[in-house]
């Protein structure tokens, strides 16, 4: 195995976590369609959990309870994933708001992609 596979296979979670950020970004920014949207923010929501709890985790590490052998012992860091517990609730919070102003955005304008609302406001400003 070269350098780069090697490098690669010990990285598999940083890599993996930027290739979904990656992802979640084209989503965004390529589809007109706010649900699509929402689901690329989504995306990228997961790939930087998954960041974060790679960052905690240490090979061989046990979790962090009560050591009564008198022993030292590798722990692995259990804030990161603590951390993460807090944003899947904001996450799933601002989706949860997202996706109720998408549905008032087509009671108003009778569509969610985002083309035909600029088309529709345009038309609007000019009258």
């Amino acid at each position: 195995m070269n350098l780069n596979a090697a490098f690669i296979y010990q990285n598999i979670n940083y890599v993996g976590s930027s290739f979904l950020f990656v992802i979640g970004l084209y989503t965004v920014l390529t589809h007109p369609n706010l649900i699509k949207k929402i689901i690329g923010i989504n995306i990228m929501e997961t790939s930087v959990f998954l960041f974060f709890v790679s960052i905690g985790f240490i090979q061989g590490g046990q979790a962090p309870i009560l050591n009564l052998e008198g022993k030292p012992v590798l722990y692995v860091n259990p804030l990161p994933s603590a951390l993460i517990l807090t944003g899947i609730v904001v996450a799933v919070s601002i989706t949860v708001y997202a996706l109720s102003m998408i549905v008032k955005i087509y009671e108003a304008y009778g569509t969610i992609e985002l083309d035909e609302i600029m088309k529709l406001r345009s038309e609007e400003a000019n009258e």
